[in-house]
Order: C-alpha cells, then structure tokens, then sequence
C-alpha cells in the first residue's frame, strides 16, 4: 500500500513540475484542518476546473464545514499567484484541487466493565492550483 501511495506522490510532483514550465502556477497548501478528508474532498470536487470567481460563489454557499479551509486555501493561491506570479486575476482557473490525510489523533473513550472504544480525530490537508486560461 504505501509504495502505491509513493507512486501516486511521485507522479503528482512530476505533473507539477512539467505544469511548471508551462504554464504559471499559484499554488496554496492548508495543513492540518481538523476535518476528515473525505469529507473534504466533496467540497473540494464542487471546484476543481472552474473559474476562480465562480468557485469563491459556490464555497461561501456551501454549507458544509470544509469550505472554510478550502476557501482560504483559494483565496491565499490567489493571492500568491497575483503577487508572486504577476497572473490575471480574471483568467486564473483551478487547475488541480486535492486532499491528502494527514495524522490521525487517537484517543480513548472508557466504556463499561472497564473497555475503552478508540475515538479517531481526523486531519487533511488541502491544497489547490491555479493557473491562467489563454
């Protein structure tokens, strides 16, 4: 499992890097977001391919509890993508758009005749990839 999983990292930072030279990239990373990432890849989903406008619309009426840190995750992609980058605000796109798990934190919750059920606290990590429309 975890060699499937090192090649499937390997090959999203190979498409990047030929992203790379093509075309400019605004990128943004948000760690550690106290959210399960299943539950953040279907926000996440709603986004991917649109333009950067309509994709702020859609995460400020979207009610689920993952479109905050997907939110501020695009909006710092703008803004690293418009300082850093030089880029057209009115053409970027959301090229790429995933979640990764991160750590999990296990805790202990007792139970009766002295068992203990484990309480997983899930984390994720988002990160989303702007680039311009010719």
């Amino acid at each position: 499992m975890s060699e499937f999983k090192s090649r499937s990292n390997h090959k999203r930072r190979a498409e990047t890097k030929h992203a790379a030279k093509a075309v400019k990239l605004g990128k943004c990373r948000s760690s550690w977001n106290r959210i399960s990432a299943r539950k953040s890849r279907e926000v996440v989903n709603l986004i991917r391919g649109k333009n950067v406008n309509e994709a702020i619309s859609i995460l400020r009426v979207c009610t689920r509890k993952a479109a905050i840190p997907t939110l501020k995750a695009l909006k710092s992609a703008m803004a690293n993508a418009r300082d850093s980058k030089k880029m057209n605000l009115d053409a970027l796109y959301v090229l790429r758009a995933y979640v990764e798990e991160g750590p999990t934190l296990r805790r202990m919750l007792p139970r009766a005749r002295g068992r203990a059920d484990r309480i997983r606290k899930r984390t994720s990590h988002t990160t989303v990839v702007l680039a311009e429309r010719k």
